[in-house]
């Protein structure tokens, strides 16, 4: 036996409010995150009194910048942080999609799929 209508509206509401309350979650936990990381780059910075490199160079490439990371270089944590940053609403984008899969929207999983995967070939093929 099926379940009645109002029933079945209710429950899919109720899912999309809890969907929507740890998407929100998330995003709030990589803004907190990236801003930690940002702060603690300016802290480095401000108690170094250097940037860590050379004149006006920054690291330019995700290598520089995990090896700017392992040694404490005060641009290469705040870069990180603002990757961190960058990535938060590209988390939200590959969040929706395990959403539109499970509600089994087949239209929707394709074209937000499309855009992560836009996203994803934007940030490979970008240049500084």
């Amino acid at each position: 036996m099926s379940e009645p209508k109002e029933q079945r509206q209710e429950r899919q509401q109720k899912d999309i409010l809890e969907v929507e309350l740890a998407v929100s979650r998330w995003l709030r936990v990589g803004v907190v995150l990236s801003a930690a990381v940002i702060i603690i780059g300016l802290v480095l910075f401000f108690t170094e009194g250097s940037s860590g490199y050379p004149g006006s160079s920054y690291p330019h490439s995700l290598p520089d910048i995990v090896s700017g990371i392992a040694s404490f270089k005060p641009y290469a944590v705040i870069t990180a942080g603002l990757i961190l940053l960058i990535l938060t609403p590209v988390l939200r984008v590959a969040i929706s999609i395990w959403v539109f899969v499970r509600e089994g929207d087949k239209l929707y999983t394709g074209i937000t799929t499309l855009v992560l995967l836009i996203l994803i070939i934007s940030f490979i093929l970008g240049k500084a």
